[in-house]
């Protein structure tokens, strides 16, 4: 599985000033997951050490300006991070990690300058490749290094590279109207802690009252899911899917399991305890009681449990 990560974050040598910005989670964990695959379109147009760049606001149009010489290069960088975004497209990617702040790199709240002459800036453009990236892949996860520092938003990404990873295998998979039924239900719950609505329009893609062909099915649901999965989870939707969980085998448990259950899906709720509690406690009831239909819901395992995303407090807001 391949993700695609700004160089300097890898260690690499390539920003301006000759260093890197290895960053320390993206290197020493998500290594252990993930094929890293570096980008770095500045150093491939200016080579290592350069002269820095920003962006800035000309007449209404964003330039990318060198400091020193005031030189426009917007082409430049323009052309090479097109090329570089069709490049990682065919990579065949499952997430991004970008570089926070780049004019070239950065997500969103890059510097945008008024004028060449002037240090009055606005925290609010995007960097050339992760807008050529992003309009190239729309629905491809994507975060910057700085933000996965929070809990919650490095346990929606990575839940979200997952998925659209399993989605995307799934579709190499050659799937049937019957094949998609069962992808969908293996999600219900993973969905639901998203979005209810969201799970109840996949739903009717799937059931297909006005009869159209399935690759037309395919293409709509597949737009549908990538947005679903986009989106950020809760602490209380979460604890409702628990709740919903605990109510497929609630009448084969003793008065004092359902106790035990139930108190730790409200310490949970109070943030007592981390989510991987309850579900690991879940799990046990699921294996132990032969749930058939839980054991396939993607929710209960997303990830590979050793990246103890859901062990942190702070995980779910």
């Amino acid at each position: 599985m391949k993700i695609g990560v700004s160089a300097c974050l890898l260690g690499e040598k390539c920003r301006y000033d000759g260093a890197g910005n290895k960053d320390e989670f993206v290197v020493n964990q998500l290594a252990s997951y993930f094929e890293l695959v570096p980008y770095c379109p500045e150093a491939v147009i200016f080579g290592t050490p350069r002269e820095s760049i920003r962006l800035v606001d000309v007449d209404g149009e964003i330039r990318v300006i060198s400091n020193k010489q005031q030189k426009d290069v917007t082409e430049k960088l323009a052309e090479v991070s097109t090329t570089l975004a069709l490049k990682a497209f065919n990579a065949k990617l499952c997430g991004f990690i970008f570089k926070s702040k780049s004019p070239s790199c950065g997500v969103e709240r890059v510097k945008l300058y008024q004028n060449n002459d002037s240090n009055i800036c606005e925290k609010k453009a995007t960097g050339l490749f992760a807008k050529a990236v992003q309009e190239k892949q729309p629905f491809l996860p994507v975060e910057e290094e700085g933000r996965l520092h929070d809990p919650w938003l490095k346990e929606n990404f990575l839940m979200q590279v997952f998925a659209y990873r399993d989605f995307d295998e799934f579709l190499q998979s050659n799937p049937t109207i019957k094949n998609l039924i069962e992808f969908h239900t293996s999600y219900k719950y993973l969905i639901y802690a998203k979005s209810t609505e969201s799970y109840q329009s996949l739903g009717a893609i799937v059931a297909n009252k006005d009869k159209k062909e399935f690759a037309s099915i395919l293409e709509e649901y597949k737009i549908n899911f990538l947005q679903a999965i986009a989106l950020k989870g809760d602490k209380n939707k979460t604890y409702n899917v628990l709740l919903h969980i605990y109510g497929y085998f609630k009448k084969e448990l003793s008065k004092e399991e359902k106790e035990h259950i139930l108190s730790s899906c409200d310490e949970y709720k109070e943030g007592i305890i981390p989510l991987i509690a309850v579900v690991k406690l879940l799990n046990l009831y699921v294996k132990k009681l032969d749930q058939t239909y839980l054991k396939k819901q993607k929710f209960l395992n997303p990830y590979p449990k050793e990246l103890a995303l859901r062990s942190d407090l702070k995980a779910y807001k």
